[in-house]
C-alpha cells in the first residue's frame, strides 16, 4: 500500500466533513486541497482561521501516521501554531503542503504551508505530534 493509498483508507471524520481530499503522499511530503465552502468563511465570504487551522492538523496528523515507527499505536497533535498571512476567497481551493521539520521516536514536528491554487500564501503552520 502506498502512503497516499494508507492516508486514504484512514477514517478521518473531522477532514471528510471539512471536504479534505488528499492528492500527493510520500515520507517527505503530503499534500491535502479544501474548497472554500459557505459554510468554512468568517465576515465576508473569507476562510475562517480555524478552518484554515483545522486542515492544516489533518495533514500533518496524516503525514505523521505515514512516518511512525513500527511499534507506534498512533499520533496526537500536541502543539500547534498558525501564522495567518492572508485569506481566502469562498469558491476556491486551499492547498496544505506539509513537511517534516523533525521525526523523531516520540515526536514530530511538521509545518505546513496553506496556499489558493493560484499560488497566494494563506497560512503557515508549525506543529508537533507526539507519537504514542
Amino acid at each position: 500500500m502506498t502512503p497516499l493509498e494508507k492516508i486514504q483508507s484512514m477514517k478521518m471524520p473531522f477532514a471528510e466533513l471539512k471536504g479534505v481530499t488528499f492528492t500527493e503522499a510520500g515520507m517527505d511530503r503530503v499534500v491535502a486541497k479544501m474548497l472554500v465552502r459557505p459554510d468554512l468563511c468568517t465576515l465576508r465570504n473569507t476562510i475562517h482561521g480555524g478552518a484554515i487551522m483545522a486542515l492544516a492538523d489533518s495533514v500533518g496528523a496524516a503525514a505523521t501516521v505515514i512516518n511512525l515507527p513500527t511499534d507506534a499505536k498512533g499520533t496526537t497533535t500536541i502543539e500547534s501554531k498558525t501564522n495567518f498571512i492572508g485569506g481566502a476567497k469562498e469558491g476556491s481551493t486551499v492547498i496544505a503542503t506539509a513537511t517534516p521539520v523533525h521525526r523523531g521516536r516520540r515526536t514530530q514536528v511538521w509545518q505546513t504551508r496553506l496556499e489558493t491554487e493560484d499560488g497566494k500564501l494563506v497560512a503557515v503552520v508549525t506543529q508537533t505530534q507526539m507519537v504514542l
